[in-house]
């Protein structure tokens, strides 16, 4: 089974968002089917077969999430990520102020979901291959 080491390993390639398919081959090498991230503290729930499944620490200082979701400009904020125009703190941040609580990664679908506090799903992307 993989280790947070393991992950942390695979994550520190990542840059900005445009590095995030890359990230996910490396998490499928490791035997990672998802894993959800929180973005009021930044700690990830990974989990793989048999129900095994490891956490990260949170990463950084507590982050207000806005109660209610603004899908829309979440959008923007997410396609300048992706384009690799802000950091993944950044991204935590815009994510918080639109409403966005968490986000789950599903290998097996090649999905990202993300939810508000309510857990209503906001946005269902594809994860490019």
């Amino acid at each position: 089974m993989f280790t947070i080491e393991q992950i942390k390993d695979a994550h520190s390639k990542v840059k900005s968002g445009a590095d995030f398919p890359n990230y996910i081959q490396d998490l499928i090498i490791l035997g990672v089917k998802g894993y959800d991230t929180f973005v009021n503290d930044g700690h990830v729930e990974y989990y793989g077969v048999n129900n095994y499944n490891v956490t990260a620490d949170e990463k950084y200082a507590k982050i207000k999430v806005a109660d209610t979701a603004n899908k829309e400009r979440f959008i923007e904020y997410l396609v300048m990520h992706q384009d690799g125009q802000t950091d993944y703190l950044t991204f935590c941040n815009h994510s918080a102020q639109c409403g966005i609580a968490k986000w789950r990664v599903d290998i097996l679908e090649m999905t990202c979901t993300y939810y508000d506090k309510a857990e209503n799903e906001i946005l269902i992307e594809k994860i490019p291959g």
